[in-house]
């Protein structure tokens, strides 16, 4: 009889992921966490309904491609969730009056909050990199608009996503989001 095991190792059963615990949660649990990430129903109902992923960059792919997916209406569900971005302590009120009249002309133009994703960037250039993202897309059409929209979401939706599942202890590193 051939042992089913080499002699000294024991089989030390693999410990439950978050990835797991994502795969196997009632929709119910699972979808507020996407909400968390992207306030757009229809593309958390579509990664909830993929599951389960075998890795967490599979779940990522999936969340991209339903991003890719969203509709006009999806994107408008979405960017009605957003917010304002948050200038760090101690900015000079100065940068306070020039982040609101930008966001309030960017909020003239197109109907809905400005968004751009933060990450990897240092947080000392964060007001600089928002007000020229801004001066900069209020040159755009507003179809062009949404489609540069969709995308800094897609990239806001990742990156709160694996700060979620970072959070949650799965080791994966990738830049912390910012919007």
């Amino acid at each position: 009889m051939t042992p089913t095991h080499s002699p000294g190792r024991l089989a030390i059963p693999s410990l439950p992921t978050v990835l797991d615990a994502f795969n196997h949660a009632p929709s119910d649990e699972a979808r507020p966490l996407l909400l968390d990430c992207l306030r757009s129903l229809r593309w958390a109902e579509r990664v909830v309904a993929h599951r389960p992923y075998p890795t967490v960059d599979a779940l990522l792919a999936a969340a991209d491609e339903a991003a890719y997916d969203l509709t006009v209406s999806d994107l408008s569900e979405a960017l009605a969730a957003e917010t304002l971005l948050a200038l760090p302590d101690g900015a000079y009120s100065a940068a306070h009056m020039a982040m609101d009249a930008a966001h309030a002309a960017y909020e003239a133009r197109f109907g809905h909050a400005f968004v751009i994703c933060l990450d990897g960037l240092a947080p000392a250039e964060a007001l600089d990199h928002v007000l020229a993202g801004i001066r900069s897309r209020l040159t755009n059409d507003p179809e062009e608009e949404r489609v540069v929209a969709a995308e800094e979401l897609r990239r806001i939706a990742r990156g709160r996503l694996v700060s979620s599942l970072r959070g949650a202890g799965t080791g994966h590193h990738e830049p912390t989001p910012g919007t």
